[in-house]
């Protein structure tokens, strides 16, 4: 049986919405969407996987995290330099790698990462993984966009979505 893990974790609030971040000893593991289902299904996904438990208190991966979302938001950094962990199956990670793959400022279809990967059936299952993300920001999921430049899913909301392309790339509006 697996050990029990503890998830240090913190409130943060962004521009566009809060968002809860969550850390083991030496890794960025969680970057949520305080709301909706989406955070019920990573909180069952952490605890079938890691046995975890919350706990808020202060972790200095944690303070890297904020540090390094406060430069985002003010145009200061276009990459992340945090250790992170991925928790989910292996298509999940290897998924969320690909993400991590795509430039700042720039969106990709997951039409085209399902083919970038090799996988050019596995559209959904892409599309699937994608919104699993528990990494939001940090694993960039809000720059995949549908086949016809629309928006699609976001944990945070289409308009997070949108928010976060224009903070990227003021020429980047999805018509």
């Amino acid at each position: 049986m697996k050990e029990k893990q503890t998830i240090y974790i913190q409130a943060y609030h962004s521009p566009y919405g809060d968002l809860l971040l969550g850390a083991t000893e030496d890794k960025l593991c969680l970057c949520d969407w305080s709301k909706g289902t989406p955070r019920t299904i990573v909180n069952q996904r952490f605890q079938r996987l890691m046995k975890a438990d919350y706990k808020e208190n202060y972790s200095k991966i944690l303070s890297k995290a904020r540090k390094q979302l406060e430069e985002y938001f003010t145009k200061q950094r276009t990459a992340f330099e945090i250790p992170l962990l991925f928790i989910g199956t292996e298509f999940q990670k290897k998924v969320w790698s690909n993400l991590l793959k795509i430039p700042y400022g720039q969106t990709i279809s997951y039409k085209k990462l399902a083919q970038q990967m090799d996988c050019p059936y596995a559209i959904r299952a892409v599309a699937n993984a994608n919104s699993a993300n528990a990494l939001s920001i940090f694993i960039p999921c809000h720059r995949v966009i549908g086949s016809n430049n629309t928006l699609t899913g976001y944990a945070g909301g289409l308009t997070a979505k949108q928010l976060l392309l224009n903070l990227e790339n003021e020429n980047t509006l999805i018509r």
